[in-house]
């Protein structure tokens, strides 16, 4: 696969994800061109970051929709950049047998605009906390995989040390060659639920264990 087709096959897996995932970290942002969920009644007005197509509303900006007097708004918020301690999620752009480089979407639970995205590098010896000298990258992380991390440093310009030594870290959305979405099994490995096939991962705490 070449780069190019790498980086879209990340990009569309952490939109996916955002889109997907069920729960308190992404829950009240939307991304441009999701539906404003809306009360019962007529439509309000629509003011900025929110337009009608189709006599679907849906949002133009990232952000909250809330309501300013009568008037159904989004206003453009500039999310923070990371800073040691952020948790972050990240889809894999590229592998080597030392790193994996991740394009950061998600920092403190706040999607990032298209196109302002953050780079982050996992380290080898940052991937676990036990048994650091023998992880290999390729056996924990894949291209397109959405990652959960912490920020440790800033590396260079734009770019910083990621962590992913701790349970709840890891792996939190992989999809197999079939394209479905696949479950994890243990701590290290995740399973199609199509095929049945079993492929080695870094996973954040799997439910039940």
């Amino acid at each position: 696969m070449s780069l190019t087709c790498f980086q879209l096959h990340a990009s569309s897996s952490i939109a996916t994800f955002i889109n997907t995932i069920q729960g308190d970290m992404v829950s009240d942002f939307l991304l441009p061109g999701q539906p404003v969920p809306l009360p019962r009644g007529p439509i309000p007005q629509l003011g900025n970051g929110i337009y009608s197509r189709d006599g679907q509303v849906r949002a133009s900006l990232v952000g909250v929709p809330h309501y300013e007097g009568s008037i159904l708004t989004i206003s453009h918020t500039r999310p923070h950049p990371p800073s040691p301690n952020s948790v972050v999620l990240g889809s894999v752009t590229r592998l080597s047998p030392l790193q994996a480089v991740l394009s950061i979407s998600v920092i403190d639970g706040m999607p990032l605009p298209a196109g302002e995205e953050f780079t982050g590098i996992i380290r080898s010896q940052d991937v676990r906390a036990t048994e650091k000298d023998k992880v290999k990258i390729g056996d924990c992380f894949r291209g397109g995989d959405v990652v959960k991390g912490l920020v440790i440093s800033l590396g260079d310009a734009r770019s910083y040390y990621i962590t992913t030594a701790r349970n709840d870290l890891g792996v939190i959305f992989a999809t197999s060659e079939t394209g479905a979405t696949m479950e994890p099994v243990s701590w290290q490995e995740m399973r199609c639920p199509k095929t049945g096939k079993i492929e080695k991962r870094k996973c954040a705490k799997p439910e039940g264990l």
